[in-house]
């Protein structure tokens, strides 16, 4: 799944149809108790820096999501039904959270009390003035602050559709959005033909909420875990790590807009060259953080290349079919000083990889809070990353290219640089948001170019 803005996924013209959660639904969900399960930590630090960054004056929209074609004539009743099946097939989808103070509160619905409302919203024979329409209203209401937070849309034309989905992040991540072109592909089939669709449940990931929470509750300000994230902190001069090159900011200024940089790294001969190589020390993560670390030292200099690694937290086989937000985050630090050569590096990685990777576990917003540091967030990312993943086990990714898929992030405002290498059967993509400044288009540029020239460089034949 190449991952993109909505600017530039190949919007068509066509005819726009839009589902919402239908008015019945959103009254229900107004009068319903509470759901005693809470929310995850990720999910409140995401709903209350929202709600930070609005209450200094400034929407920063954080939606994300996906497209994908549905060839040959659409049937709309057939894909409202798969849309419908599919949100309750993901329990997290119809629950949401409401302010009791300064607390949030968990409602939600049951599964016969969701139904969808379906409006045909017009012609567009311009896809850009299309794509900027679907900008704007997934801004509206794929809002953290507002409930429902999700829309479905799709644009139809005589050879088929074009579906484009978003949602508050708090719903779902990365791999929850690489699953959604093939779930819904088959239950839009399958309603077509009028047959059933088999289908194991899905975890709920508000069970997960509850679940994660009561564990992350069980320590305290003295458990080794918060120790190691203070140690790590304090030598990242109190905050957490940015991306270590000059970006140009204006440390008096206000968040800055973002930019995008997004295109084919390597082939798929080269990713797999560059896997072989890797595979002795963890395989390519280990390689893309290597690199990285080296290629930023060039670039600003830094001795120690420190981040925070993101990593699933789906440790349970009943999650992997499950749409949320499973993210937690490893600290490591990189002495690239005293590994100053690719493979040196590698092993610096790995050893780093090795002793932190279990504090992904807990999640960072429980830390802080133990830390007692005032981390009030005043931008949408707390840090930088560089993340990688292989999308090629997904179900139906070999038709990713033929179905046009994307996925989709929103491009606003930003201090922080967040890059994504996905593996791809054609090869490796990259993607990246970053401030739009001209220091940090010239060094992110450098980066992805020194990151293509290494990966591309790898020695036929591994090292260990």
């Amino acid at each position: 799944m190449r991952i993109t803005d909505i600017q530039r996924c190949e919007v068509r013209p066509g005819r726009l149809v839009e589902w919402t959660l239908s008015p019945a639904t959103v009254a229900t969900a107004a009068a319903l108790p509470e759901d005693s399960r809470p929310p995850a930590y990720i999910q409140e630090s995401h709903i209350r820096t929202a709600r930070s960054v609005r209450e200094d004056g400034l929407f920063v929209p954080t939606w994300i999501g996906t497209a994908f074609d549905l060839p040959g004539p659409a049937d709309l009743d057939a894909l409202q039904h798969a849309l419908r099946a599919w949100t309750l097939r993901h329990e997290t989808l119809r629950s949401g959270f409401r302010w009791d103070g300064e607390e949030m509160r968990r409602f939600t619905l049951d599964a016969d009390a969701v139904s969808l409302h379906r409006e045909e919203i017009g012609d567009f024979p311009d896809g850009t003035r299309l794509a900027r329409h679907l900008q704007d209203r997934f801004d509206a209401v794929a809002d953290a602050l507002r409930w429902p937070n999700l829309i479905y849309t799709a644009v139809v034309r005589d050879d088929g559709a074009s579906v484009y989905l978003a949602f508050d992040h708090s719903n779902v991540d990365a791999y929850s959005l690489y699953r959604i072109p093939a779930e819904i592909h088959e239950l839009y089939a399958a309603a077509v033909e009028g047959r059933p669709v088999e289908q194991p449940p899905a975890g709920s990931y508000v069970d997960f909420c509850e679940a994660e929470r009561a564990d992350a509750d069980r320590i305290d300000g003295t458990s080794d875990v918060v120790a190691r994230w203070r140690e790590f902190i304090h030598r990242c001069d109190g905050r957490l790590p940015n991306f270590p090159v000059d970006l140009g900011l204006d440390p008096g200024g206000g968040l800055p807009t973002q930019n995008l940089m997004r295109e084919p790294l390597v082939d798929a001969e080269a990713a797999a060259a560059f896997e072989a190589y890797c595979r002795p020390f963890g395989g390519a993560l280990v390689g893309i953080l290597a690199a990285t670390a080296l290629i930023v030292h060039e670039i600003g200099g830094e001795p120690v290349y420190r981040t925070v690694v993101p990593f699933h937290t789906r440790v349970k086989s009943r999650w992997s079919d499950s749409v949320g937000w499973y993210v937690g985050g490893a600290p490591i630090e990189v002495p690239v000083a005293e590994a100053p050569d690719f493979p040196g590096a590698l092993r610096a990685v790995r050893a780093a990889l090795h002793a932190n990777r279990p504090l992904a576990r807990m999640p960072l917003a429980r830390v802080l809070r133990l830390l007692g540091a005032d981390f009030r967030p005043t931008s949408p990312d707390l840090y930088s990353i560089v993340s990688y993943a292989d999308a090629r086990d997904i179900p139906g990714s070999r038709r990713w290219a033929e179905l046009n898929v994307y996925g989709l992030m929103r491009v606003s405002y930003g201090d922080q640089v967040c890059a994504w290498v996905t593996r791809l059967h054609e090869g490796l993509w990259f993607a990246s948001r970053y401030p739009d400044t001209d220091v940090a288009h010239k060094n992110m540029r450098l980066y992805v170019d020194r990151l293509r020239d290494m990966i591309a460089g790898v020695p036929a034949g591994p090292r260990s």
